[in-house]
């Protein structure tokens, strides 16, 4: 679930955050398909927010869409994101913002894997990937 709201004034997160990491979180710009860091990562792990840290997406929901963004078919919890109209672009689509810090991931979209249906198709910009700790770590 997400924990307590993060809330900084732009000047601080750009400190914090690379300018492209600013860019899609903050200003809620996309990377390059096929060019984030994690599009084709195939490790386990746990996606986290790049902003806040918040856990978002876990290595098993994340699946090959071909589409060139990282996607999942579902968050961890439901309370680790919230999703928004978004009308640019001239179309209709969900936006995906972290629950808690409204940083921008990406789009959710109803052309996903079973058992959901949907595709979180998110910036490899918008995350930080924390893998899995080998056994008796």
């Amino acid at each position: 679930m997400a924990g307590k709201k993060v809330i900084k004034p732009d000047a601080e997160w750009q400190k914090l955050l690379t300018p492209e990491q600013f860019a899609v979180t903050r200003q809620k710009k996309t990377e390059r398909a096929f060019t984030g860091a994690y599009w084709d990562t195939v490790d386990k792990g746990i996606y986290r927010c790049v902003a806040c840290g918040g856990p978002l997406f876990d290595s098993k929901a994340k699946f090959d869409s071909g589409c060139g963004w990282p996607s999942f078919s579902a968050p961890m919890d439901s309370g680790d994101i919230r999703t928004e109209d978004d009308y640019s672009l001239a179309m209709h689509r969900q936006e995906v913002l972290c629950g808690r810090c409204d940083s921008h991931l990406g789009h959710v979209f109803e052309d996903g894997p079973d058992p959901t249906g949907l595709r979180y198709c998110i910036n490899s910009a918008a995350l930080r990937f924390e893998p899995d700790k080998p056994d008796g770590e």
